[in-house]
């Protein structure tokens, strides 16, 4: 969800909390962001504690994670689907290699996925 739509939904919360309900209701709308916020992290401590288990820039099949990539997706998604941290190639750039040595790089723009691309093992790594 975007930020600013988050954050319209949890001041609409305290706002209609106040008028219907006085200050309890702003205590209720303000329990129930933090348990949204707390839901979040919840969420992203759980792909955190799988991506640190497993090696990193190690992906199952390269191959798969490239089909499943589309533009604008969120960095946590992208290592929830490759289930590890990626190595880091330049700045932005990071690429996820499976055990027959395809490769999957990614440009990162602001957090979002840009670019990628799938390298097959047999290619030149310079050739287009």
């Amino acid at each position: 969800m975007n930020a600013w739509v988050s954050a319209g939904l949890a001041l609409l919360a305290l706002v209609l909390g106040g008028v219907l309900l006085g200050w309890q209701g702003v205590i209720f709308a303000m329990a129930g962001v933090v348990v949204w916020l707390l839901l979040q992290m919840r969420q992203l401590m759980r792909v955190m504690k799988l991506a640190g288990a497993a090696p990193p820039g190690s992906v199952a099949s390269a191959a798969t994670l490239a089909s499943q990539l589309h533009a604008g997706m969120k960095l946590v998604d992208l290592i929830s689907l490759a289930g590890s941290l990626g190595s880091k190639q330049a700045p932005e750039t990071f690429a996820w290699r499976d055990a027959g040595g395809d490769a999957v790089e990614v440009v990162l723009r602001k957090g979002r996925l840009a670019e990628w691309r799938l390298l097959r093992a047999g290619e030149a790594a310079g050739s287009p």
